[in-house]
């Protein structure tokens, strides 16, 4: 408890440091401020327009959550698939690899071309970039059994389904959960380049992605930076909250919890 304290008192502490920092520059330098705003102003700009920035939020992390959860489900039951058939993995497997050599703003226009603007193609991109993390960590997870815990499976006849469900399955959920917390932060990532191409299917409504193309164009610097705090907010909401779901299915019976309780 003590060292987690002084752990946040550091990071608070080295926080303010950069806050004084950055206000310092603006000062000295007299930077104007559609080129650089001043904390004071980011945040006067995060009062003021706080109920359209919340809207925002709440519309990229819908799309967000929605692109995250889809690529769990997605990315298990393909990781499945591949943890079955050594001849499934190396035919099928490389191909996951183009999720991650694309260019998500590549792919963007033409999903935008395909489904439409709105919150489905916003959600769409953002599984597309979640996709790869999930599969890569599950089949993993997966396939990195212990052989001799295979052999007592077999010994006592196990089928392939109770091997799955109470060997595989259960070894992989770490690994899992490594891919989720990495798909997590990405996620925001991706529904905010969607939505810079997809835009909003309601005009002057929109996610973070929309308000930042907004506020780009009307040289509204300071709002732009509480939108770019805004959507990091976010990712630390949707890492944190990964981080407590693996916490709560692993802590009573994985080591690598109980582990990170004890640090």
């Amino acid at each position: 408890m003590k060292q987690g304290l002084t752990t946040a008192l550091n990071s608070l502490g080295v926080f303010l440091a950069l806050l004084l920092f950055w206000q310092a520059i603006v000062w000295i330098l007299h930077v104007p401020l559609f080129m650089l705003p001043s904390p004071w102003q980011v945040f006067h700009a995060v009062v003021t327009r706080y109920n359209s920035l919340l809207a925002s939020l709440l519309i990229t992390a819908e799309a967000a959550a929605g692109g995250l959860i889809a690529s769990t489900l997605v990315g298990v039951l393909i990781a499945l698939l591949f943890a079955q058939s050594r001849w499934i993995r190396r035919m099928f497997y490389p191909y996951t690899i183009l999720l991650q050599t694309v260019p998500i703003v590549a792919i963007a226009p033409l999903i935008l071309m395909w489904v439409g603007p709105g919150m489905l193609s916003v959600a769409l991109v953002a599984f597309i970039i979640c996709l790869a993390p999930i599969i890569a960590n599950t089949t993993q997870g997966l396939i990195s059994v212990d052989e001799n815990m295979v052999n007592l499976f077999r010994m006592h006849n196990a089928s392939r389904a109770q091997m799955l469900g109470r060997l595989r399955l259960p070894n992989a959920m770490p690994a899992l959960f490594v891919g989720i917390r990495i798909s997590s932060g990405i996620s925001v990532i991706g529904a905010i380049t969607g939505e810079l191409f997809a835009g909003s299917s309601r005009v002057g409504e929109g996610g973070l992605g929309y308000s930042i193309v907004y506020a780009m164009s009307q040289l509204e610097t300071d709002y732009l930076f509480a939108l770019v705090c805004a959507a990091t907010v976010l990712g630390f909401a949707f890492f944190f909250v990964v981080m407590f779901l693996e916490w709560y299915f692993l802590h009573q019976w994985h080591e690598s919890a109980r582990a990170a309780e004890m640090e």
